[in-house]
């Protein structure tokens, strides 16, 4: 899974956090379009165009104190970002404006690329403007994501400190929590008075997640806390006189007393109560036209017009599908018995397992580490362009392990710097199987999300917008897809290895069923767990974690599996249209250069890629 915020609101928003933004203090200028239609002209138009493209994403970017940080731009270092109705109407006004600027300009007059440029921010204004309806439908404190956690992942992660400046800022965020956390109950309680609560599995998790951001020192006895562990390691890092530094971690831990420890107590308390009045109905049916809202959440994060019936019947068949594969390799391997049984076998037997101590996860993620490392070496096998970004294996730290996904990818920053991430969560080594490890470092690493998100950041002739924007259904259709492509590259040499692959296929096939069971057919919780833990090899631990993200992230792990067909097909329709012209090293161009796009966009550029190739 990859994880990123940015500030054009995603396809995914409707299941995930929206962060708010505060009062603009830009605005996008309406153009002047040109009145002549020559060569020159026609240049000068799609110049224009970009420039106010450029001047979009900034107006947003500029509005969000945390997507700057996110980027690795130090401006607005000391602040969060708004949590208020206030600063939620400025985005919608200014999204408003935005969209007017756009129809200003003479699509005809623009060049290939720009007028794709237009055609995708048009659509995604329109349609952020369209979902400001459901601007509460979503949970702001859960289990997988949620002001609680974010807040100390985007300090500990992104805020880097280069000198006492950063340092200062800081300091000055630690001392913000307080005003950023009153503002996520007052959200909190207007969703609650639409009936908008966590089931009531959330409020356990990110309770416990809560209280284990304020243990440890400056809070409790022992070692320092995660926080206080982060700052002081960074700023004995700098390059200042001891006394200099001994001041600022001083101030920190004044910040850490009386600014950290009674906000996240403040929201432990609120949570706590708020748990008491919580359900056990998990889908979004619930909700007042939640129908419509699980529709719209399907269309952005697929990009399609599937209904949810048909996403279920999809689901239904890919998994029939891959339980005929896996009983192939059951028969490879020798095992004598049913596939529940094999499924059994890989759950339970200790062969697959690292072990659950720090050396066990040391070594996981040094084979990790590894995995990648070899596919590095293959990488012109496949493609013409590759990143210039860097990318390391980390484990899910601590104080997010036991809540957060099986494993995820955080984006390099803008000037490539902050090297991309991939996080193994290493908190319980039954969820982490040796024969799930290579497809699961294609996924999050190479040639996966990284590949593709820092491509697409190093563009040149793609605005930011396009950059660092993105459709779930194009970017975990591609992590998907690259778990199958070592395998036709003569990787997966290991029958077992191989079913971990068909294993995570499978695990994304169910996604379509028990999402569309749970948000559209009304399944429970318990009813959906069971059909993971009966139709997949995974552990039963994994299969509560991923029911329980499926429910507070409505539509979004419908994503992979249709993004993963949707580019296998228009795989094989070029190769099958090119003959021996095809060359997959140019398909992965096509599907790459262009950044994050729709699949019937996706689709378009194919078939322009096809015709241009046959001459």
């Amino acid at each position: 899974m990859k994880m990123k915020s940015t500030p054009i609101a995603l396809a995914v928003a409707l299941a995930l956090l929206t962060a708010c933004t505060p009062e603009p203090t830009t605005t996008s200028t309406v153009p002047e379009v040109a009145k002549t239609e020559t060569p020159a002209t026609a240049q000068s138009e799609s110049d224009k165009a970009n420039a106010y493209f450029e001047q979009v994403f900034m107006d947003q970017v500029n509005l969000s104190p945390e997507t700057l940080t996110q980027l690795g731009i130090k401006q607005k270092y000391d602040q969060w970002d708004a949590f208020t109705d206030e600063a939620a109407d400025a985005m919608l006004a200014l999204q408003k404006q935005q969209l007017a600027g756009l129809a200003a300009f003479d699509v005809s007059k623009l060049d290939a690329q720009t007028a794709l440029s237009h055609r995708l921010l048009k659509q995604q204004l329109e349609e952020e403007i369209a979902d400001d309806r459901w601007r509460l439908y979503n949970y702001p404190v859960n289990q997988m994501y949620g002001y609680h956690s974010n807040v100390p992942s985007l300090l500990i992660n992104q805020h880097m400190i280069d000198d006492e400046s950063d340092a200062k800022a800081y300091i000055a965020r630690l001392n913000g929590i307080p005003a950023l956390f009153t503002q996520v109950q007052q959200q909190l309680d207007k969703r609650a008075a639409l009936g908008i609560v966590p089931p009531k599995f959330v409020f356990p998790l990110a309770i416990s997640a809560s209280k284990n951001i304020i243990q440890g020192a400056p809070f409790t006895e022992g070692a320092d806390s995660t926080l206080l562990e982060d700052f002081s390691k960074k700023v004995n890092a700098l390059k200042i006189d001891d006394a200099a530094k001994a001041m600022l971690i001083k101030e920190a831990n004044i910040a850490l007393v009386s600014s950290v420890k009674p906000a996240y107590e403040s929201l432990i308390a609120y949570l706590t109560k708020q748990e008491q009045t919580a359900g056990t109905d998990d889908g979004v049916w619930r909700f007042k036209d939640g129908e419509a809202f699980y529709n719209t959440a399907l269309a952005r994060t697929t990009t399609t017009t599937m209904t949810a019936e048909e996403i279920h019947q999809l689901g239904l068949t890919e998994v029939a599908r891959i339980h005929s594969e896996m009983q192939a390799i059951m028969t490879q391997v020798g095992f004598k018995g049913s596939l529940q049984e094999f499924f059994t076998f890989m759950r339970d037997d200790a062969q697959f397992y690292y072990p659950d101590t720090a050396e066990g996860k040391a070594a996981y993620l040094a084979e990790a580490t590894q995995i990648i490392d070899t596919m590095k070496g293959k990488l012109d096998e496949l493609f013409l362009v590759k990143p210039k970004a860097d990318m390391i294996v980390k484990a899910v730290e601590p104080f997010r392990e036991e809540s957060a996904g099986k494993a995820f990818y955080s984006q390099p920053s803008m000037d490539g710097k902050r090297p991309g991430t991939y996080y193994a969560n290493l908190h319980n080594m039954k969820d982490m199987p040796k024969y799930q490890m290579e497809a699961l470092a294609y996924h999050e690493g190479i040639p996966g999300h990284h590949m593709q998100i820092a491509i697409s950041q190093e563009l040149e002739n793609v605005p930011k917008f396009r950059k660092f924007g993105g459709y779930t259904a194009y970017i975990e259709g591609w992590g998907l897809y690259t778990e199958l492509l070592p395998k036709e590259i003569g990787f997966y040499k290991d029958p077992y290895s191989d079913f971990g692959r068909l294993a995570m296929e499978l695990w994304r096939a169910c996604r379509l069923v028990v999402d569309t069971g749970i948000h559209a057919k009304k399944w429970t919780r318990e009813q959906a767990i069971q059909y993971l833990v009966d139709n997949t090899p995974n552990a039963k631990t994994e299969a509560v974690n991923a029911i329980e993200r499926y429910i507070v992230m409505p539509s979004q792990a419908t994503a992979y599996k249709i993004g993963m067909i949707k580019l296998v097909e228009l795989r094989e329709k070029a190769r099958q249209a090119l003959g021996e012209k095809f060359d997959i090293r140019e398909y992965h161009d096509v599907v790459l250069k262009n950044g994050a796009v729709p699949l019937d966009v996706l689709e378009q550029l194919v078939d322009d890629y096809i015709k241009a190739k046959k001459g």
